[in-house]
């Protein structure tokens, strides 16, 4: 009767069954089948000249053995486990920035058809707005003896009113009211729009905070060094002597007593806008 090549050891049957099932679970199938337990029968199949034959005959069985000694006392240990992190070493995302709602009614003091177009310019211009809790709305429909520079706090409201000069090109006949603005160097006069605040230098003024205009109608404000600085005309004891402020030369002129006040509420980055109701 000839041999059966199928006919194996029952412990290593089920272990070469299991071999077929793929590379990456061979090892893991010779152990649990046993075969570390029967390395001697797996030895003398593999070197005794009837099992050779067996494995000549037996096609894929054999093809099956001869890739598996370097994995028969492959240790299970071996197998490499993935690194788990725990939970209190994993850094939460942070929460995304909300900005708080705006309602205009609520901010008091400041022109209502004035401040919806302040606000909306402060979205056009957000790439360049980076501070965006707070903006300089100048009403320059009202005359500079009125306290026309609003210093606006966007999340609670609270609103600083501040004296603020115009340009002398702007009022000609020094009435105290702005007559026109002109974007054109030489002018002297007020520019309107949206402005960015800069950074700071120390002029002939003292401390000032140089403007970017955002706008066509002010786009000449830094060539023009319209800038905010302080000046002894645009202080209150002005209105008693005279009515009304002295001019700039386009500039955004307040007292010097109140300039810091308004350094420290705009900074950098923030949205100074100027026009007329």
């Amino acid at each position: 009767m000839r041999d059966d090549p199928w006919r194996l050891p029952g412990k290593l049957r089920d272990a070469l069954v299991k071999v077929t099932i793929g590379s990456d679970r061979i090892c893991y199938s010779l152990y649990m089948a046993g075969v570390n337990d029967t390395s001697h029968e797996f030895n003398t199949l593999l070197t005794g000249p009837t099992s050779r034959r067996t494995l000549l005959r037996g096609g894929i069985v054999a093809g099956t053995l001869i890739a598996v000694p370097a994995c028969v006392r492959a240790p299970v240990e071996s197998v490499a486990v993935p690194r788990v992190e725990p939970l209190a070493s994993i850094t939460p995302a942070p929460a995304p920035f909300i900005e708080p709602a705006i309602n205009p009614a609520r901010i008091g003091g400041v022109r209502r058809a004035l401040l919806e177009k302040a606000l909306a310019a402060r979205d056009t211009h957000r790439r360049t707005i980076t501070k965006r809790d707070r903006i300089a709305v100048v009403d320059f429909g009202a005359g500079s003896s009125a306290p026309r520079m609003h210093l606006v706090d966007i999340a609670n409201g609270r609103v600083t009113d501040l004296l603020v000069a115009h340009g002398s090109g702007s009022d000609p006949a020094h009435t105290g009211y702005l007559q026109y603005f002109s974007n054109v160097d030489g002018s002297n006069a007020s520019c309107e729009g949206a402005f960015a605040t800069s950074d700071y230098y120390v002029g002939k003024h003292g401390r000032s905070q140089r403007l970017l205009g955002l706008d066509p109608t002010n786009s000449n404000a830094l060539a023009r060094a319209i800038v905010v600085h302080g000046a002894w005309y645009a202080e209150p004891n002005m209105l008693a002597t005279h009515g009304k402020l002295g001019r700039s030369q386009g500039c955004f002129a307040v007292g010097d007593a109140f300039l810091q006040r308004a350094f420290d509420h705009l900074g950098e980055g923030a949205l100074i806008y100027a026009a007329k109701a």
